[in-house]
């Protein structure tokens, strides 16, 4: 549905550990990286993107808006919330089933070090 996603940061330097920590326990590879920024994922499919602003004002996040990542399994959402709040994120909703979405909805909701909302989520059921 979408080629990729752009998340500004103002920091790089705090910005980095955290977006390598959570993508690495999703299984999202880094593509490359590049000057005080990175992309995740794979050349011809969906990527993110995380770094400055393109046009050199500061970066921020917008009310009501988040990114969701899809998790392999439930395992996978909890290490992604443990990742992220080892490095810098805060917490938005902790691992847990999420029934009102439907019934295998099993998700993880954070803040990255820049106050982007990010999710993990596993659609599968448990097991």
């Amino acid at each position: 549905m979408y080629s990729h996603t752009t998340l500004g940061t103002n920091d790089w330097q705090k910005a980095r550990p955290f977006w390598i920590a959570v993508m690495e326990a999703l299984g999202n590879p880094i593509l490359f990286e590049y000057d005080r920024g990175i992309a995740f994922g794979e050349a011809t499919g969906p990527k993110l993107f995380v770094g400055p602003t393109f046009d050199g004002k500061p970066a921020t996040n917008g009310n009501g808006t988040h990114v969701a990542f899809i998790a392999k399994d439930r395992p996978t959402v909890d290490a992604f919330y443990a990742a992220a709040m080892a490095n810098g994120g805060s917490d938005e909703g902790p691992p847990g089933p999420r029934p009102h979405y439907h019934k295998n909805y099993y998700g993880a909701y954070v803040r990255d070090p820049d106050g982007n909302k990010i999710q993990a989520v596993c659609h599968r059921k448990p097991g």
